[in-house]
């Protein structure tokens, strides 16, 4: 009887101990921020530049008025600042979190913001003029544009797009002829230039499938979305991503493609309503070095 009482003491305290690892690791991932690194090099790069990207911060809080977030970008010297979507949510009563977050960053450095989902759907259900508040608190707003920008002595093309960069024919292979023309022909000219090219695509799926990364001539994509998988299992990363289903290559880091030089994934900060938490996924800031090479 005493050593099936121990048992029992044993397991529950086993229990518990299972249940406060994994609240605290929910915790970290929806509460601390930590700093993720990439570097490219680049003809077109003459005096270094760095870039900061967020995305996915779901009306997220960082301390009051995101000021620990704001603090931690304005301590890595950015010269652009990208938000790549989702920084509100689609039901969000309103969008004050993400207008004062960019009328914080506008004073580290130029923000450019394009849309995600949750922006469309916000949008379509006409809770306020989104764009005109975001253009009023200090950002440059890109769907379906471009803006051609000089920083230290570097030709720039920063591009917005959520919209896919393809159409299918019947073998599931890039269309040109079958695209949106106005879509065709933003990417086209988006290409078009001799300035090192950025394109803050919310979803990687717009342009790893349908063979879109192997046809357009893109120095750097940016995007999110997927949240890194929202659960991050060690030895296998993240566990879903969407349309990509069950441990999906796409969700997360630095990848390279015939025509899209480098396509860079950041896990975002936040979470909206999806059925699983963030765990083991810790909110981060991303800095992308362009170097000469």
């Amino acid at each position: 009887m005493a050593r099936r009482k121990k048992v029992l003491i044993g397991s529950l305290c086993l229990l518990v101990l299972g249940a406060l690892f994994v609240g605290i690791e929910i915790l970290i991932s929806y509460k601390c921020l930590m700093v993720k690194e990439y570097a490219i090099e680049s003809e077109r790069i003459e005096e270094s530049v760095k870039l900061v990207l967020i995305s996915d911060l779901h009306d997220s809080e960082f301390g009051e008025g995101n000021q620990r977030l704001v603090e931690k970008i304005r301590d890595q010297k950015p010269d652009v600042l990208l938000l790549d979507g989702d920084i509100l949510n689609e039901d969000s009563a309103d969008s004050h979190v993400a207008v004062e977050l960019v009328e914080q960053l506008r004073k580290i450095a130029p923000v450019y913001y394009s849309l995600g989902n949750h922006e469309e759907e916000y949008l379509n259900r006409k809770t306020s003029d989104l764009m005109a508040e975001l253009k009023s608190a200090g950002a440059v707003v890109l769907d379906q544009e471009f803006s051609d920008i000089e920083v230290k002595g570097n030709s720039l093309r920063i591009g917005g797009l959520y919209d896919y960069a393809f159409a299918v024919d019947g073998k599931g292979e890039l269309d040109v002829n079958a695209m949106d023309e106005k879509l065709c022909k933003f990417l086209k000219d988006f290409q078009s230039t001799d300035a090192f090219s950025v394109m803050m695509a919310h979803r990687p799926d717009s342009f790893i499938w349908g063979d879109a990364a192997n046809y357009w001539k893109i120095d750097l994509v940016v995007s999110g979305h997927n949240h890194g998988g929202q659960i991050i299992i060690p030895g296998k990363g993240g566990l879903y991503g969407g349309d990509q289903g069950w441990f999906p290559k796409y969700v997360d880091g630095m990848h390279h493609f015939e025509a899209v030089k480098n396509m860079i994934i950041t896990r975002g900060l936040g979470s909206s309503s999806e059925k699983l938490p963030r765990f083991n996924n810790i909110p981060e800031i991303v800095v992308i070095d362009l170097k000469k090479k």
